[in-house]
């Protein structure tokens, strides 16, 4: 522990924002820049427990308080030595993950916990600024050869996992760039594509392949194939089929899932072009009040939106941890994002009832659970941010009740492998496909998890790599 009484004298202190209408007017992410002596304090707050709960949090078994003491004492080098060695992509988690390693944070049980998601973000980032190593050393080739299927958070770690041990891993993404979600699901003011592109720089020169433009099913190279050709196959396809609301003028123009307006907007940003779903001028409902509903709350509100108003079937969270969430769980609590600090109106304890219009959608008609009463509010645009039901399996042959768990995602054994899947290889699979909409620290978790299975399946013993949780079902 670097500094004893830390936690007594430094604050809480993450970074401050942009200027909301300077940040409004680009695209670029929203935080100003820490000095060095700024993160060195924080790190300084850890407290070096004798039981650290955050690691037990976090799904990666992060060790957070030795890469706290090393900022603390400026030791970049060193934090990121043991950050990179669980964690593949902390550029990724420093930015997206919702941190449940702070839920868990001893410091959290009396003060504010200590601000270990930037303090991910900030070790990755002098990582990278001074080349400072952030993959493993790739050994001899074992001659063997892997598939991944599907190029978000737990497909790349999967990849980054089995190559680091010599095995040839082939990427498969059916969009037209790598990155699943984390490309075109993330708004860009969240997590700049360049982040994304960095990261694969360096996977690419661990020797990585990637392939875009390739769907895996009946519809383009049959599994079967890719099976004949690869020694293992892992499916890393994600959660990708939007839940929807099914309430009368459901089909009206104007009524998008969330992902779908998302990624439009995403491309368009990329391109410097519009968005063919823009909502410039345009009255905005968004329907979903989690993190996606927030990504589309920023993004409507730099597109030049007229209003938005976010509506949550729930009622609004606590601002203080409840007695039925105890530390340390996550607890869920009211949370203030930067889209809200932008502006909009947010909605709790109201469902949705209809959406009206002629061809195209013009009002909502809700009810305040609370009053009890019927409200109408204008809409020009609504999108659908109420998470997703499960993965796309009828192209892949793998739709049938064998393959399936109760919540229809995909059924794997302890291994991570999908038993009753036939042909001239195994496949597994993890993340999404497996666990349910889920964190990225989670997919993270899962695909190095599974690459160790993949690892010890083509060795032939125990593997080197570590496996840090198990399949989601053998816990239900």
């Amino acid at each position: 522990m670097g500094k004893v009484t830390g936690f007594l004298d430094f604050e809480r202190r993450g970074p401050q924002y942009r200027p909301v209408p300077v940040r409004l007017r680009d695209w670029h992410e929203v935080y100003q820049a820490q000095s060095d002596e700024e993160i060195a304090h924080q790190g300084a707050r850890c407290m070096d427990c004798g039981i650290p709960f955050c690691m037990q949090g976090c799904p990666l078994g992060n060790r957070i308080p030795v890469f706290n003491d090393r900022v603390y004492h400026y030791q970049w080098a060193q934090a990121a030595d043991q950050l990179f060695s669980t964690n593949n992509f902390p550029e990724f988690t420093g930015r997206l993950c919702p941190a449940p390693c702070e839920s868990a944070c001893v410091l959290g049980i009396t003060s504010d916990p200590v601000t270990i998601e930037r303090l991910e973000y900030e070790v990755a980032e002098h990582a990278f600024a001074n080349d400072v190593p952030v993959s493993r050393p790739t050994p001899p080739e074992s001659g063997r050869r892997v598939a991944v299927v599907g190029s978000g958070p737990a497909g790349l770690a999967a990849a980054a996992q089995l190559r680091s041990v010599g095995h040839a891993v082939s990427v498969f993404e059916r969009s037209d760039a790598i990155g699943g979600l984390l490309r075109y699901g993330i708004p860009e003011f969240k997590m700049e594509k360049s982040v994304i592109d960095r990261r694969l720089d360096v996977m690419a020169v661990d020797g990585v392949e990637f392939f875009t433009g390739v769907t895996i099913g009946t519809e383009g190279t049959p599994l079967e194939a890719l099976q004949e050709e690869f020694d293992a196959i892992l499916l890393a396809i994600g959660s990708t089929i939007p839940r929807l609301i099914p309430v009368p003028g459901a089909t009206l123009e104007g009524v998008y899932p969330a992902m779908t307006y998302l990624e439009a907007s995403n491309r368009a940003v990329n391109a410097d072009t519009t968005s063919v779903i823009n909502a410039k001028g345009l009255h905005v409902v968004i329907l979903g009040g989690g993190d996606t509903g927030a990504d589309c709350l920023g993004t409507v509100h730099r597109q030049g939106a007229a209003s938005v108003t976010q509506i949550e079937i729930m009622d609004r969270p606590p601002d203080e941890r409840p007695s039925d969430q105890p530390w340390p769980t996550m607890a869920r609590l009211f949370k203030t994002t930067s889209a809200h600090d932008e502006g909009g109106e947010r909605r709790f304890s109201t469902e949705t009832l209809e959406f009206r219009g002629e061809s195209r959608v013009s009002s909502l008609v809700v009810q305040d659970h609370v009053t009890n009463e019927d409200v109408i509010i204008p809409a020009d645009l609504v999108l659908i941010a109420a998470g997703f039901v499960g993965p796309e399996l009828d192209d892949l042959g793998l739709n049938a009740e064998q393959f399936l768990s109760p919540r229809q995602t995909l059924a794997v054994d302890a291994s991570w492998r999908i038993t009753n899947a036939q042909g001239a290889s195994p496949v597994f699979a993890c993340g999404d496909a497996v666990r349910g909409q889920s964190l990225i620290v989670w997919a993270i978790a899962e695909g190095r998890s599974a690459a160790s299975s993949i690892d010890a399946f083509l060795s032939g013993h125990d593997s080197a790599l570590p496996a840090p949780v198990e399949p989601y079902s053998l816990s239900w």
